[in-house]
């Protein structure tokens, strides 16, 4: 073996272990925050409810938006459906992060719904949460594309 197909190797594994390693982020995220909501769905439905532009679809978004995170979860692990669930879950999380924006400097009312613990950071550290995920977002998608333009097929085992 060459040293230049094992350095390629060796990269290739690092790559796919990054990938592999934000992808269970992303599912720890979205299956705690769904089975939150889903654990405290009164709750969940009170607070999207009081969102003055979502209050007609209160009801229809608080089975939704759990079920659109749990699915994006088990994307994220299941090798086949990978890159989509990582695209999904960086636009996810980028309308996530825009509505920590409004809510810290438009809206009046400062509403969430995302699970206690995440709540509990108050709303600075929650914006910077959710910005680190999207940014976590692109880095697996550009590393994804980064194996798959590579000379041997890519392993995100």
């Amino acid at each position: 073996m060459s040293f230049e197909r094992l350095k390629r190797l060796s990269k290739q594994g690092w790559c796919s272990a990054m990938v592999e390693a934000i992808c269970w982020l992303y599912f720890l995220l979205f299956a705690y925050a769904a089975f939150d909501k889903l654990m405290g769905y009164d709750k969940f439905v009170v607070t999207m409810g009081q969102s003055g532009m979502l209050t007609p679809y209160a009801s229809v978004l608080a089975w939704l938006v759990p079920l659109v995170e749990v699915v994006l979860a088990l994307m994220l692990v299941l090798n086949w459906f990978r890159l989509f669930g990582l695209y999904a879950a960086f636009g996810l999380m980028t309308m996530f992060t825009t509505y920590i924006f409004m809510v810290l400097y438009v809206m009046e009312k400062e509403l969430c719904g995302c699970g206690a613990a995440i709540e509990a950071l108050g709303w600075g550290w929650h914006m910077v949460l959710n910005a680190g995920f999207v940014v976590l977002g692109v880095i697996a998608i550009v590393l994804v594309y980064k194996g798959q333009n590579s000379h041997s097929p890519p392993r995100l085992e």
